[in-house]
């Protein structure tokens, strides 16, 4: 029997095969490290290829795609869920869309690290050190503050309970949020209004859906305190980016700490990479060495049982 040809993509660490026991598998693995924007390119490399493991929403299947990727039989993307794969198309198509495990602590501890960034001009002073300075900044305290989060879902909660530890005020606002669930996290459910207008700290803790992009926007931005911190480590469309860089740009807010963006990655050229109140991070909220071998184990997990003709954790 001929080996299963597997292609991993956008292993940007090149840590992949030293993550799992890929040698389990009767397969040709082969990673790509670099990340494939252009659609004929990445069919052009993907082409033969029987089954792909995709990182998370890095890299983009379309009908389009999919339909030109006739050798194509499993999609295992990293995580439960990956919404940068038409899952109905690879159905039609008669492809098997497969996930993992996944867990949310490191997310949860890169926004801390964010928070603590941009209250304490960590970047300013960290440049400033390496060029012989000493002290150029005054930094914010966080004891007694408030810390606003825009959801309380497991992530929010998680980010709640440590700035409570801080000794920071809790609020938070969600569509579907009632007193009652925000009590059990001991954080206030408050209006959007009062979210925005009350946040020492706000911090973005939604998945991206048509009722979610774009949901902070002009008002919302104009409602926050000029010495507000803006946090997302979520997804980058929840922010309207235009109205963002303009509040940015006006110093309208003190810092927009952010670990996602519209287009990933992100252009070397865009305006974020230039303005002195952002503190940027390249989506690494999820990239842990733990929760990287949570991965790339169960995606070897998907492919043996694919291979036995049991597929395991399908997304439908």
């Amino acid at each position: 029997m001929t080996a299963v040809k597997v292609a991993i993509l956008d292993d940007y660490q090149g840590v992949a095969l030293e993550c799992a026991d890929w040698g389990r598998l009767d397969a040709e693995v082969e990673v790509f490290t670099d990340h494939i924007l252009d659609v004929d390119e990445l069919v052009r490399r993907l082409a033969g290829f029987e089954v792909v493991v995709a990182m998370r929403e890095r890299t983009w299947f379309t009908a389009e795609v999919l339909r030109r990727l006739p050798d194509l039989r499993l999609l295992v993307s990293t995580g439960p869920r990956n919404v940068a794969i038409d899952v109905a198309a690879a159905a039609r198509q008669g492809i098997v869309v497969s996930g993992t495990g996944y867990f949310g602590e490191p997310t949860a501890e890169l926004t801390w690290a964010l928070i603590l960034a941009a209250a304490r001009n960590l970047p300013v002073e960290e440049r400033a050190m390496r060029d012989g300075g000493w002290q150029h900044t005054v930094g914010t305290g966080l004891h007694g503050k408030t810390l606003g989060l825009l959801g309380l879902g497991n992530l929010g909660s998680s980010v709640a309970r440590i700035g409570q530890a801080f000794g920071m005020d809790t609020i938070a606002w969600s569509q579907n949020l009632t007193p009652e669930r925000a009590a059990e996290h001991g954080v206030t459910a408050v209006t959007r209004q009062e979210l925005f207008a009350h946040a020492d700290v706000l911090s973005v803790h939604l998945v991206l859906s048509g009722r979610t992009r774009g949901l902070v926007g002009s008002a919302e931005l104009a409602a926050m305190k000029p010495s507000a911190i803006l946090v997302n480590t979520s997804r980058g469309p929840i922010i309207d980016q235009d109205a963002l860089l303009d509040t940015l740009r006006r110093k309208a807010i003190r810092c927009a700490a952010l670990d996602v963006y519209d287009v990933e990655p992100l252009p070397p050229e865009h305006p974020f990479r230039t303005l002195p109140n952002t503190v940027l991070t390249p989506h690494i909220g999820y990239v842990t060495r733990e929760l990287y071998e949570v991965f790339y184990r169960d995606a070897v997990e998907d492919i043996a049982a694919f291979q036995a003709g049991q597929p395991i954790r399908v997304v439908t």
